[in-house]
């Protein structure tokens, strides 16, 4: 595999036995795999994983990847990855995630999932969650309101209060914070990639400056204790709305990413649901996760990770045009020009502070 230069990697499939991915893949995609749980397989391929909706079900295989910031290569470390996802997330959907599943294969060369044989794979089961009632989906369909809102404060504020405080040096911190700024910057103004090259720069020379300005800001967060070992990846396709608010998929992959100011994570979550049209929803969940927790208002810090996430979310998927075999490459330059749009009005909205 080919290292990319900025702390990516592109990843390659790779092969730890003798059932290829794509036969895994063909047989999970068979209702007949799931002993009557449904008559129908959705499937869904992620960067990392595949998905497979059956019934009430869903059942998530990790693929045989690795790159800079994690490792599946081996069955040994997916296993340890399913286990630590299964273990992470329950802490906020108890009854969605289930259990770790084997799949085995017989010793007539036949694949099972749950049977004898010897293990060649393993995934998690959980519960499958109504699509209607995703985050994503009610701004989508003009659905949400401010109760939802509010349920949604609550159970975030209830999960950053008894959350792990990791200790963090404040210098530390702010060489992570730096750092991403950095790799940013690196996989942003290649000129291979087809995007404002004049707004892009502009961009990560301001969030250089406004890192600098809030340096102590920032420092002051991590030696008051305010950094929690949180979800890592809190958008709105990982927000359900059944029997109150399900938050799931927490991020298993690395404890260091998940180590997040609330701020921070909220900035996130307030900048991809303004992207999906709903720009109101972040200052009345911050400030009402806030009154919660009884924390202080971090005044600037808001619009500075909204900006900073919206950079790394645009690096992120222009990095998807670094893998060998890109899944549908015609979409992440588009996409990486909405998250600058999105960056330029967060860093505008900082300087207005």
């Amino acid at each position: 595999m080919a290292d990319v230069q900025g702390g990516e990697r592109a990843g390659a499939v790779l092969r730890d036995s003798g059932v290829s991915l794509a036969k895994k893949v063909a047989f999970l995609s068979d209702p007949a795999a799931y002993a009557g749980v449904g008559a129908t397989v959705e499937t869904i391929e992620t960067h990392m994983s595949w998905v497979f909706l059956v019934g009430e079900r869903a059942f998530k295989l990790k693929k045989p990847v690795r790159f800079a910031y994690l490792d599946f290569s081996t069955l040994a470390a997916r296993e340890a990855n399913c286990c630590a996802e299964l273990t992470l997330n329950r802490k906020l959907a108890p009854d969605v995630y289930l259990r770790v599943a084997p799949l085995t294969l017989t010793s007539e060369g036949a694949l099972k999932l749950d049977g004898e044989g010897e293990v060649i794979d393993w995934l998690v089961v959980m519960r499958r969650l109504p699509v209607d009632r995703m985050l994503d989906t009610l701004i989508a369909n003009h659905d949400l309101d401010m109760r939802a809102i509010d349920c949604l404060a609550g159970a975030l504020a209830r999960f950053y209060r008894l959350a792990e405080r990791p200790a963090v040096p404040p210098n530390d911190y702010f060489r992570r914070l730096k750092a991403e700024e950095d790799e940013n910057r690196e996989v942003l103004t290649r000129r291979r990639f087809v995007i404002d090259h004049r707004l892009t720069l502009s961009l990560v020379d301001r969030m250089d400056s406004a890192l600098a300005a809030n340096r102590a800001r920032l420092e002051a967060r991590a030696a008051e204790g305010f950094l929690v070992d949180g979800h890592g990846d809190l958008k709105p396709e990982h927000i359900c709305f059944q029997n109150g608010v399900v938050i799931f998929d927490r991020l298993e992959f690395s404890t260091r990413l998940r180590q997040v100011d609330p701020v921070d994570e909220i900035g996130y979550l307030a900048m991809e649901c303004a992207r999906l049209g709903a720009d109101w929803l972040g200052p009345p969940l911050l400030q009402s996760v806030l009154e919660a927790l009884g924390w202080p208002d971090p005044g600037r810090l808001f619009p500075l990770h909204s900006a900073r996430r919206a950079l790394l979310r645009a690096r992120l998927a222009l990095s998807h045009l670094l893998d060998p075999t890109p899944r549908q490459p015609e979409r992440w330059e588009p996409l990486a020009a909405e998250y600058l749009s999105l960056a330029e009005k967060a860093i505008t909205r900082l300087s207005a502070v």
